[in-house]
């Protein structure tokens, strides 16, 4: 194979992937919710088992705050709509 022919091959190949920037969906703890409440919104909204979303929320109580998805802005924005709505203090970072 000819070496511009490759070159070119190259340059479609790095043009047709879309470089995105990875982000962190993180939950903070507060004094107001259950960690039902936190549970069954992570399952819900997150799509995580029971036993992630268990663990991510003795994190959130312990730690103070725990990254419970990661992803592009576009598709995590809607997860943090979605878990703030229910009363949850969550931020993109």
């Amino acid at each position: 194979m000819n070496t511009s022919v490759e070159e070119q091959e190259l340059v479609d190949l790095l043009e047709a992937i879309q470089i995105t920037e990875v982000k962190d969906l993180v939950v903070f703890n507060d004094d107001f919710n259950t960690f039902d409440h936190v549970i069954e919104t992570l399952i819900r909204v997150c799509k995580h088992t029971h036993e992630q979303a268990e663990q991510c929320t003795l994190l959130i109580h312990h730690k103070g705050k725990c990254t419970v998805r990661t992803g592009s802005f576009e598709e995590l924005n809607p997860m943090r709509q979605a878990i703030c709505e229910v009363g949850i203090d969550a931020k993109i970072l």
